[in-house]
Order: C-alpha cells, then sequence, then structure tokens
C-alpha cells in the first residue's frame, strides 16, 4: 500500500511539473515582453491579441434585440512579476455566460471567479455586478488567455466599443456581424490619427455584413487626473441601433431623436406625480414670496438645501426619476427624482416647469446622436415670459441662474408634450467666477504684518461653500483658519471677519489681520523678501501629462500685494515681469514701485477651462518662468 502511494505521488509530481514547463515562458516569449515593456515602459502586462466578436439575436418572448459580446484576451507579462485583476461588469440588463481563464496550452487556469454587487462610495444603490479574479504572472513573459460571454437583454443599452483599454495591445480587432434585418449604424469617433483598419465583408453562411476594425499597438488609457471624458479623446465606435424588421413588421429603435425623446418621455408618463404630500411645504415657501421670481428660489433653493444628493442606479431606474413624493419624504434621491421634485414643486405653485436631459461636460456626443450614451444627467427647465431658466438641484450653491461650468454650452433636450425642445445652457466667462485678493503689509522686525482681503465670485465662491457646508459646526471655523494660513504653521491669522457664508447669492468677502513669519532674512545691509504667500499654478506643468488638462471652471484670479518700504531702504531688485495671452488664457506677473511701495499684481485669466495638449510647452515655457519668479525674492538696501 506504502509502495502504491509511493507511486501515486511521484506520478502525480511528474505530470504537475510537466504541466508547469509547458506553460513556462520560452526564450522567445521573454523576448516578446522585453521588447513590448520597452514600447509599454509603465505597464506591467499587455494583450498580445483581443478579439472582439459582436453578433446580434432577436428575442421573441421579450420582442427586443440580444447583443452577444465575446471577448478573447491574450495577455502577456511584462515584468518579472505582475499580478491583475481581470473582471466583467454587469446588471440587470446584461448577464455574464461565460468567464473562462486558460493557460497558454488552452488548459483551464484554476481561479476561482468571484461574483459579487458592486460597491461604490458615489452611488447609494446600483444594481451593478462584477466577476471576476486575481491572477498572478510568475515570469516575464508568461501568458494566460481570458475568454468571456457577456449578454446584453436589450440592444440600447450597448453603446459603444472602445479600442484603448486598461492594458496595451499589440492588435486588437472588433468584427460586428450585423444581420440584414437590422439597421444598425457603427459611428467612427476620434479615428483621425490612429491607424484603424476597415473592412466589410459578406458571408454565405451569414445573411448580413460582417465589419471588422483593426488596430495596432494601441496604448491603455491613460492615467491622467483632470482629463476630458474618454468620448474626446479615445478612438471608439457608437452603436447605433436604428430599427430592426421582422415578419415584413419594421420597428423603430432610436432612429431619431424623437424616437430616443419618445422612449424618455414613456418613462416619465409613467409616474404617478401624487403631488398631495409636498403641498403644504409648496404654499409655506410662496404664500409671502413678492415676486415670482421670489417664489421660485424659494421653491430651488429648498430643494438644494434640504435634498440630499445620492446617486441611484438600478436597472430602468437608472433612465426612470423617482416620484416627487418619494424624494421628499426621503429627502435624498439622484438627479432624476431631484429634477422632478423641482418640476412638480413649481407645477404646484403654478409654473410651467419641464425635465430636462442633458449630457454634462463629460460627454463629447450632442442629441443629434439619438443614444443612451448622450446624457448622463437630468435638470428641470422652468418658463418665464417665455425664456427658458436651468434649475439643477444637485449644484447645491449655484444661485438663480447661475449654472456649473459642467453643463455650460451643452445641449440640452426639454420636455414639450409628444414633441421636444432643443436648447443649449449659456456660458459664462471667467470674470464670472472671479477671485479677488488684498495684501497689505508691512515690515517690523524682519516680521510682515498686515491685512489681507478676498472675495470670491460663481464656482470660486459656490465651491467654498459646499465645502464648507460639509463640515460640523464645530469644525467650519478651524477649517477657515487652515484655509487662510495654508497650514504653515509661520503664518497667523487673527480676526477674521465674513460676508453671511449661508447666502448663496452674494460673493464671499473675508477680512483678516495677517503675520508671517520666515519671509524676510538680512544679512549684512540688505533684506531678502518672499513676497508671494499662494503661488497659484506653481504645480501645473503638464510636461509628463498625455491629455488635454481639464479645470473645474473658468477661473479669473487678480492679486494684488502691497508693501510698505521701511523707513531708511531703498528697492535693490525686483523680479521681471512677465506675461502670456493667447485664446484659452491670459497669465501675468508684474512689479511696479513708488517711492514707499511695492505693488506685486498677477492676473491669471483661464478664458476655456481646457488646456490643450498641443499648447503645453507654451504653457509649461510660462509656468517655468512663473516658478522663476516665485522663487526670487525681492531684495531691499540700506540707504
Amino acid at each position: 500500500m506504502k509502495n502504491n502511494l509511493t507511486l501515486l505521488l511521484v506520478f502525480t509530481f511528474t505530470i504537475v511539473s510537466f504541466a508547469q514547463r509547458k506553460t513556462e515562458p520560452t526564450p522567445k516569449e521573454i523576448q516578446l515582453a522585453e521588447t513590448l515593456k520597452e514600447t509599454y515602459p509603465d505597464d506591467h502586462v499587455a494583450s498580445e491579441s483581443e478579439h472582439y466578436h459582436i453578433s446580434f439575436e432577436y428575442n421573441k418572448k421579450t420582442e427586443k434585440i440580444e447583443v452577444l459580446e465575446t471577448i478573447t484576451k491574450k495577455l502577456i507579462s511584462l515584468d518579472s512579476r505582475a499580478d491583475i485583476q481581470v473582471y466583467s461588469f454587469y446588471n440587470s440588463e446584461s448577464e455574464i455566460e461565460s468567464f473562462e481563464i486558460k493557460y497558454k496550452t488552452d488548459r483551464d487556469a484554476d481561479f476561482y471567479i468571484k461574483d459579487e454587487a458592486m460597491k461604490s462610495d458615489d452611488l447609494f444603490h446600483n444594481d451593478a455586478r462584477v466577476k471576476y479574479t486575481n491572477i498572478d504572472f510568475p515570469l516575464k513573459g508568461y501568458r494566460y488567455q481570458i475568454e468571456t460571454v457577456k449578454r446584453y437583454k436589450d440592444i440600447k443599452y450597448f453603446t459603444s466599443l472602445y479600442f484603448n483599454d486598461d492594458y496595451p495591445a499589440v492588435k486588437k480587432t472588433f468584427t460586428v456581424a450585423i444581420p440584414n434585418w437590422l439597421d444598425l449604424e457603427l459611428k467612427e469617433m476620434n479615428f483621425n490619427g490612429f491607424p484603424i483598419q476597415k473592412s466589410i465583408k459578406t458571408n454565405e453562411d451569414f445573411d448580413g455584413n460582417i465589419h471588422t476594425f483593426t488596430i495596432e499597438n494601441v496604448p491603455a488609457m491613460f492615467d491622467d487626473s483632470s482629463a476630458p471624458g474618454p468620448s474626446y479623446i479615445y478612438p471608439h465606435i457608437l452603436i447605433l441601433a436604428k430599427s430592426f424588421t421582422i415578419d415584413a413588421v419594421k420597428t423603430n429603435i432610436f432612429e431619431s431623436t424623437q424616437d430616443l425623446y419618445n422612449w424618455y418621455k414613456t418613462l416619465v408618463n409613467s409616474l404617478e406625480n401624487d403631488n398631495t404630500e409636498l403641498q403644504a411645504k409648496v404654499v409655506e415657501l410662496t404664500q409671502d414670496a413678492a415676486t415670482d421670481e421670489e417664489k421660485i428660489k424659494n421653491i430651488y433653493y429648498w430643494v438644494q438645501d434640504n435634498i440630499r444628493y445620492i446617486a441611484f442606479v438600478d436597472g430602468i431606474a437608472g433612465f426612470k426619476p423617482d416620484e416627487a413624493s418619494q424624494v421628499f419624504k426621503k429627502r435624498y434621491g439622484d438627479c432624476k427624482g431631484m429634477a422632478n421634485l423641482t418640476k412638480q414643486m413649481l407645477i404646484e405653485a403654478g409654473f410651467d416647469a419641464r425635465l430636462t436631459w442633458i449630457g454634462t461636460n463629460r460627454i463629447a456626443y450632442d442629441y443629434s446622436t439619438p443614444s443612451l450614451s448622450v446624457d448622463n444627467h437630468m435638470i428641470c427647465t422652468i418658463y418665464t415670459n417665455g425664456e427658458p431658466t436651468y434649475l439643477d438641484g444637485t449644484e447645491k450653491f449655484n444661485a438663480y441662474k447661475e449654472y456649473a461650468n459642467r453643463i455650460q454650452g451643452k445641449q440640452v433636450l426639454i420636455e414639450n408634450g409628444d414633441e421636444f425642445i432643443l436648447n443649449i445652457v449659456p456660458k459664462t466667462a471667467a470674470n464670472f467666477n472671479k477671485e479677488t485678493i488684498n495684501y497689505n503689509l508691512s515690515l517690523e522686525n524682519e516680521q510682515l504684518n498686515g491685512t489681507v482681503s478676498k472675495t470670491y465670485n460663481g464656482e470660486s465662491r459656490s465651491g467654498l461653500l459646499q465645502y464648507l457646508s460639509q463640515l460640523q459646526t464645530d469644525k467650519k471655523d478651524t477649517f477657515l483658519m487652515w484655509y487662510l494660513d495654508g497650514g504653515d504653521s509661520n503664518i497667523k491669522v487673527t480676526d477674521i471677519i465674513t460676508s453671511n457664508l449661508t447666502d448663496r447669492e452674494i460673493p464671499i468677502n473675508i477680512h483678516y489681520n495677517i503675520t508671517i513669519n520666515n519671509a524676510v532674512s538680512s544679512f549684512d545691509d540688505t533684506m531678502y523678501i518672499d513676497l508671494d504667500l499662494e503661488k497659484e499654478l506653481s504645480g501645473y506643468n503638464f510636461e509628463k501629462r498625455k491629455t488635454d488638462y481639464v479645470f473645474d471652471y473658468k477661473k479669473h484670479l487678480e492679486s494684488t500685494t502691497t508693501l510698505k518700504i521701511p523707513d531708511g531702504y531703498k528697492i535693490g531688485s525686483l523680479p521681471k515681469d512677465i506675461a502670456i495671452s493667447n485664446d484659452n488664457y491670459n497669465l501675468k506677473a508684474s512689479f511696479t514701485q513708488t517711492d514707499t511701495t511695492i505693488i506685486y499684481k498677477k492676473d491669471f485669466e483661464i478664458t476655456e477651462s481646457v488646456i490643450k495638449k498641443d499648447g503645453f510647452n507654451e504653457w509649461n515655457d510660462f509656468i517655468k518662468n512663473l516658478n522663476s519668479v516665485y522663487n526670487e525674492q525681492i531684495t531691499l538696501t540700506k540707504q
């Protein structure tokens, strides 16, 4: 018995060892990994090849078009060891039919596939799930093959195919088999400048056309913060399902913007909108208002102040607004629920209010593209004297008729009975968000002392109010102190006076006294002074950046620092003035002098909120010069 067991163990060990040797990388695979590492030095894993096969089926029971997406990826490790997570998302409108990981020998790898609900701090309720596992590459050149099959139960939720992914790909292919009974457009987005090969073929065994798109040496998606939305910068294919014809009967999906609106409207029309519970609150908010505008503001601001925004994604509820009465009762809702509550309260007050769909500036498309990918947000539009005003309850401290940068200039789809209205949200100039800072300083015993006043308008104001609102009452003063002294122990701030920090309709004004240590040093008869405490934009160097930089909003900073020259001293040296101006920004820093003062001014105006890649060299040169100004000290010498 003992001998038999020993033989079994030896036999098993021999098989495992043989199998492991077959999965170990060959010299050729190691060489490939090293070559790819030179091309993609920041990546640990690459795809030798990726193939997506997309096909379509008609489900007679649901009378919907289903999409079958089969993906095969051959991954190779570029480092001596790599650990990654592979995953596939699904929800109530889709399912994962197969998820397999294999060695290069085509033998199943024994990784346990987990299936969990998606959790996110940004989402209150989410029906998304994920199948995933963590896999390890023990050696450079080690390979796995990932195979997944995903079914979309309704074609309208299958909206796009992106060429860039988590890992770089040596070769990536999309094959889309479109049957003749399906009218579907493959809209090419951002293809210019990319070596994408295309072909259309027919097949004897397939009644339709097979579209193939192939790209080689495609990098992974960039890991840049404050980047434009993916639809602006990556080549991708929009899947525009227009209609299908079964048994000579044509059924529209999204053939036009009207079709998209009709579908949205069916969701809205299914709401009960019983406003009984909120009527008393509407009366309370409007009964003492002197004007219609005051009534509107009272309702809008009440929603902003009392309804907590929480994202909610759950199947059809990801597109259908919640009942206004439910949002009112629960005191929370997503953008759709908040928009519906705002609309219903305004209707109860006698106004013409309508639900409105919009894509924020994360999305590159407008409503000329009928697809669920065109929008990601809902607001309310109110018409007064025939003119629209847009109300976004999720923007907590935007005043009436103020619009966040993320929706400015974006197209809106407004309810209008069986039809719809297309309009554009107005844009504002950078000056609308102006920040003004004034320092008045003097020198006492190698210490800078003086007063400071700061004023915030527009989104610079609403952003600060938003942050303060999230703090506990006993922490607001502590935060404000930290905000003003920058967390620098050499700076002492006292006697703070502010405007009303709960009023979203007025600028924020802050006045305080300041004492600054270690900003002045003396040697012999010369004083060296660091006059800039803020050093705005100093870290905005884009030398290593791969995508456009997107500011939260257009900015305009006007800063003036006035330093009184002490008796018995004269100016030894001042930094040189610098300036740059183009279509995207106007930036300058200057120094002037009188007999008794030095006046240091910065005027930074970001007229467009995006700094383009092709302008990075010009921008970086200015930031380099600006940092030289920041690092150069002012000198005063004894007379």
